[in-house]
């Protein structure tokens, strides 16, 4: 299995998520935002969390139209799995590959804390590992987590089974208290939360490890 992690500049989580794929049986190639292609045979990209230029104008906004960023589409467009952290979610906000939108947290504060959350739907191979209805446990920290998506859109999100985690108790003021959400093909998962910090049982709770496992599972041959 391969995966390969992104790095815009400000990117902070990079090596953090290519801990975690490595972790869970990925050879892990690193790619810069300036590339415009992405290695061969690969079996998903992440776009790791932290910060990305341009962020001072709209979160997610600059990094969206990086040179590598065509390649992403392409290969999610093709059926790729792509996983998209805090910062990752905006660019795949911005870039189209999933909707709504993430604005500034409602209490107008960087929020920085472990957050229950409620795995909301299990059908993606990124949430296999758990039930519908299970609580798990990931570290936030962000600022303009806040999502925002209009009542047809939440209603869509609802009706197809697309929204993937929420918040028992929202930090940002997400709409529907949506703290991630999938593609229509589900293979493309965007959250604010970030599985790559609590996914190594040695350095404290680690509920964020089976994301990453589940997928490994998922691609691994019978």
């Amino acid at each position: 299995m391969k995966a390969a992690v992104i790095t815009f500049p400000g990117s902070n989580c990079d090596r953090d998520l290519a801990v975690a794929f490595a972790a869970a049986g990925f050879d892990v190639a690193r790619v810069w935002h300036k590339d415009s292609a992405l290695p061969a045979g690969l079996d998903v990209v992440g776009l790791p969390g932290g910060f990305s230029f341009g962020d001072h104008l709209r979160c997610g906004a600059i990094a969206a139209r990086a040179p590598i960023m065509g390649a992403v589409a392409g290969f999610a467009r093709a059926g790729g799995h792509v996983l998209g952290i805090c910062n990752g979610f905006q660019v795949l906000c911005e870039a189209g590959l999933l909707p709504g939108a993430l604005m500034r947290n409602a209490g107008l504060r960087f929020v920085c804390r472990p957050e229950r959350l409620r795995v909301a739907t299990a059908d993606s191979p990124f949430l296999a590992g758990w039930d519908r209805g299970a609580e798990i446990t990931l570290p936030i920290a962000h600022h303009d987590g806040n999502y925002r998506a209009d009542d047809a859109l939440l209603d869509r999100l609802r009706g197809e089974d697309r929204i993937a985690f929420t918040y028992a108790a929202n930090p940002n003021g997400s709409a529907g208290d949506i703290a991630g959400v999938l593609s229509d093909n589900r293979r493309v998962l965007g959250l604010m939360p970030h599985p790559e910090r609590a996914a190594d049982p040695r350095l404290g709770p680690a509920d964020g490890a089976m994301l990453f496992r589940a997928l490994a599972s998922v691609l691994t041959p019978a």
